[in-house]
């Protein structure tokens, strides 16, 4: 597709490139390199970029959700934080008035399973450099590696609808060589004062920046507090608002308000270690405060700010993280929020330059995303005014949102990609397009191993279609006309599923080493685009895998039995022993589309799956 005559500021450029590659990527923070893990898990060349000498070693975001702990396992990347983190299963709240010093007000979990249903409920703490540690060895296993001292210049256009990316190569010396990348996207996930924003017309932040500024410090701290090691909102008479947060290797974050008032205007020069340790001493009385040692201390200012776009006209040209959205660090949303952006593109981009998907279906990252960048910024503005208010309307406002916060609650709205319903599927119960999938325990049919069937079918870049089937002795006839439509030359599935196994073949996925104990063709053995699942509620020695159609036989390692927790009746609200229901599940997780059906209307349902599939290219 040629590029729009009409980009503001993107020029038509003769340079010749150093090199070539399909995605760019400029900066190594944690969207960044979410990005890079997953392309180059689906096997898209990319380089990576980043203006810094080193990694981050210290400090910056450090609370990792119950969604993206989820996420991380489901690359097989979360054991060594979950080792080394500190869990956090519950916040306490405190304060102290003119008439009574600092004291509890009351405690509660933080993830309650009730509010959440998270399959791991608490927040996980690690500094941002051992979450990028992870995510970087992940990258050089498969033989890819950051590129250091390059900082992003500017972005023209190429020859046949590419894109020229320069950038500076620095070395340790002081000396630096312009040098060019042309490459098929540009995604930008350099930060709030993103270079590569400025390469998307009208996308610049729009929003609210305030004066509430916050002093945060990292630390060892001996104290008699009895909370040291819970979340801990503190609301004081004297000073204004702190906030706890255990750390990893015995370590404390503090989150210090360092407004005196609201909208005061705070002096730069009492954003230090020393003033802010002042304050919280302060705040903390009678409870004794010292620091042993302080590891990095940072200092922000709160503003609330979306992009107005967070993609080119011609969908080559992207932003994603903080590039595309400015917010309190108080509720930890930053690089959570940020990593599932991108974890959001890649398999978009993945499909569209293989050429399996239609160039649409990248309209649906800046849609989805953008939504809930704008989510996110109304529940900011809302929390950091409950911080204001006082520990009951703090309290309120953790459970009125606190499914957002664990990312479960980050819900897409209506479009190609979130359908509605088919039949007569109760949305007040079970899954519905546009969320996720909600946690559940089965047991595999094959080895009787109990798994997490959220967890147990790997990212591949591929879809999920889980049969749900009350009885497969009744269900026989249904699943026997779906796989039959599914798998005949004429099926949109079928033709792209052949076009996948042929770029597959000339481009492989990026494996390494560890990919063997992952045995993956297990889930690609019918199809790359669609991995096929069944679940069912009959008993083990009811059925044998050869009395299901001959795509189930070849998915035996996603044959499921359903003796655990109900997982249809989470799912699906339950079915009769004469339905059966069908489950979408995106590349990212999130529910398609699903439907039911009487067990005779087969066909019905095979064409309803075919014509979800109507973005792919057939």
């Amino acid at each position: 597709m040629a590029p729009s005559a009409h980009r503001e500021g993107f020029t038509q450029t003769q340079t010749i490139p150093d090199a070539s590659t399909t995605v760019v990527i400029v900066g190594a923070g944690p969207a960044g390199l979410m990005l890079a893990v997953n392309l180059t898990r689906f096997g898209i060349p990319i380089v990576l970029l980043d203006d810094r000498p080193t990694k981050t070693s210290t400090g910056k975001a450090d609370g990792i959700q119950p969604k993206t702990i989820e996420t991380l396992k489901q690359l097989r990347l979360a054991d060594s934080l979950v080792r080394d983190g500190v869990r956090v299963y519950d916040i306490s709240f405190w304060d102290s008035t003119t008439t009574h010093p600092l004291r509890r007000k009351g405690r509660q979990l933080h993830y309650p399973d009730h509010l959440v249903g998270a399959s791991d409920p608490y927040i996980l703490l690690a500094h941002q450099g051992m979450l990028e540690d992870v995510l970087i060895s992940d990258l050089e296993a498969r033989g890819v590696s950051v590129q250091r001292n390059s900082a992003f210049v500017s972005s023209s256009r190429g020859p046949e609808g590419t894109v020229d990316v320069m950038y500076e190569d620095r070395d340790h010396q002081g000396t630096s060589v312009k040098r060019v990348v042309r490459a098929e996207y540009l995604v930008g996930c350099d930060g709030a004062r993103s270079r590569v924003r400025e390469f998307i017309p009208d996308a610049g932040l729009v929003g609210e920046m305030t004066n509430a500024s916050w002093g945060v410090l990292d630390g060892v701290i001996e104290t008699d507090f009895p909370d040291l090691w819970s979340k801990v909102a503190v609301r004081t008479h004297t000073v204004g608002s702190i906030l706890w947060i255990p750390r990893e290797r015995n370590m404390t974050r503090l989150y210090v308000e360092l407004s005196a008032t609201a909208g005061e205007r705070v002096d730069k020069g009492k954003a230090t270690p020393e003033y802010v340790m002042a304050r919280a001493k302060e705040a903390m009385k009678p409870f004794r405060m010292e620091w042993k040692s302080i590891e990095w201390f940072g200092n922000y200012v709160v503003g609330q700010r979306v992009a107005r776009h967070f993609a080119d006209p011609d969908l080559q040209v992207f932003i994603a993280g903080d590039a595309g959205h400015c917010h309190s660090a108080l509720a930890a949303q930053g690089a959570n929020t940020s990593m599932h952006d991108s974890f959001n593109l890649a398999w978009k981009l993945n499909l569209v330059s293989r050429g399996l998907a239609s160039r649409s279906l990248l309209d649906t990252y800046e849609s989805e995303r953008r939504k809930i960048a704008n989510d996110l910024i109304a529940f900011d503005a809302e929390h950091c005014a409950a911080f204001e208010a006082g520990d009951a309307q703090l309290a309120k406002n953790f459970d009125d949102n606190i499914r957002f916060i664990a990312g479960v609650g980050a819900e897409y709205g209506s479009g190609i990609l979130t359908q509605s319903t088919s039949g007569d599927n109760n949305t007040s119960r079970g899954l519905r397009p546009g969320a996720l999938v909600i946690p559940s325990k089965v047991t595999r049919y094959i080895d009787a191993n109990p798994v997490d069937i959220q967890l147990d079918i790997p990212i591949l870049g591929q879809f999920r279609m889980y049969f749900m089937v009350p009885d497969v002795a009744h269900a026989g006839v249904f699943l026997d006309a779906v796989c039959a439509v599914l798998v005949s030359q004429q099926s949109r599935i079928s033709t792209v599923s052949r076009l996948a196994r042929a770029s597959y073949e000339s481009h492989s996925r990026g494996w390494s080493k560890g990919d063997a104990y992952l045995v993956p063709e297990r889930y690609t053995a019918v199809s790359d685009i669609l991995t096929m699942a069944m679940v069912t509620a009959s008993k083990r020695d009811k059925f044998e895998l050869a009395d299901l159609p001959l795509v189930l036989q070849r998915s035996r390692w996603t044959v499921y039995l359903d003796d655990v927790d109900r997982c249809i009746d989470k799912w699906m609200g339950g079915l009769s022993p004469t339905q059966a229901g069908i489950v979408l599940v995106r590349p990212d997780g999130y529910i398609g589309a699903l439907g039911r059906w009487d067990v005779t209307e087969g066909l019905k349902a095979a064409q309803w799956v075919d014509e979800y599939f109507s973005f792919l290219s057939s």
